[in-house]
């Protein structure tokens, strides 16, 4: 039965649940405060946010359009308001439209040194947020495609920031670093999924990657660490931010040392743990945001 009410559409948008939002949001302050030109202005970063969360809207609606098939069967989506029939295909599709005309309304809105530059990077993007859905059908590690889109939670901030993408090395470090902390998290959120994916036959780097996955996101984890590191250093940084990102990376080693202990558990016990693998991609959100917590006061 379909459902009237925000609740709703908020379960649609994925806005119920911050987490998910916030790890597209912290790369984008990575960015913003590796800038040489410094700590952001207020409208910039209020029209970004607003811009995040409308593409990150974006995309958790074509997710579920392109899943509203798959879903019913999944446990830990089987509740989703298309799989679940609270909502209409129409309906859903109209909303996911009110998100891109809300992202493209904030790249017009931007300074005009930097709106086209950003409108060609949106432009960019698109396909990749809309397309990523599907690559679980015919791509052994979609993951990477989610890191590729992420990759843009970089680019576009720089850009509307400085009206280029002429970063040199810190640009580039913080873009690798987004992109293979992406593909760590998220073959972990895919480990929850495992058993359902194996019988649907649906792709993932947590299926692909088989005993290995552990090992590839704490490599995954490691890169992102030294690399946004990197970056910090070619830019002109207070030393506040070097015990922040040191705890940092300690609190990832940590969550990998916790990964590994708990597949050999879960694996000695024939279980899944869903449940861990969300509160591990809860604590990426906390060690992301510390990190750009460290890039915040390493710049005041």
């Amino acid at each position: 039965m379909q459902e009237r009410g925000a609740r709703v559409w908020l379960e649609l948008l994925r806005w119920h649940k911050p987490s998910g939002r916030l790890i597209l949001l912290i790369p984008a302050g990575w960015s913003l405060w590796l800038a040489p030109v410094g700590p952001p202005a207020w409208p910039l970063l209020l029209l970004l946010v607003v811009g995040a969360m409308a593409v990150s809207g974006a995309g958790c609606i074509a997710n579920d359009l392109w899943d509203r098939r798959i879903d019913p069967q999944v446990t830990r989506t089987a509740s989703r308001p298309l799989a679940a029939g609270r909502i209409s295909v129409a309906a859903a599709v109209g909303l996911l439209l009110l998100c891109l005309l809300l992202a493209l309304g904030v790249v017009l809105a931007l300074p005009p040194g930097s709106r086209g530059l950003c409108l060609a990077l949106a432009v960019a993007t698109l396909p990749l947020v809309l397309l990523y859905p599907s690559a679980k059908r015919w791509f052994a590690f979609p993951q990477a495609v989610l890191a590729l889109c992420w990759g843009f939670a970089v680019l576009i901030p720089w850009a509307a920031a400085t009206g280029s993408l002429a970063g040199g090395w810190p640009l580039a470090l913080c873009w690798l670093a987004t992109v293979v902390w992406t593909f760590g998290f998220d073959t972990v959120y895919a480990m929850a999924d495992r058993a359902d994916d194996r019988r649907l036959g649906v792709r993932s780097s947590a299926l692909s990657l088989g005993s290995g996955a552990v090992a590839a996101v704490g490599v995954c984890y490691g890169l992102a660490w030294l690399a946004l590191g990197l970056a910090a250093a070619s830019q002109p940084l207070h030393w506040p931010f070097w015990p922040l990102w040191v705890v940092a990376g300690l609190g990832m080693a940590r969550e990998v040392r916790l990964l590994h202990s708990s597949e050999q558990g879960l694996r000695l016990q024939g279980q899944t743990g869903g449940g861990f693998y969300g509160r591990q991609f809860a604590h990426q959100v906390q060690l992301g945001a510390l990190l750009l917590l460290a890039l915040i006061v390493g710049r005041s």
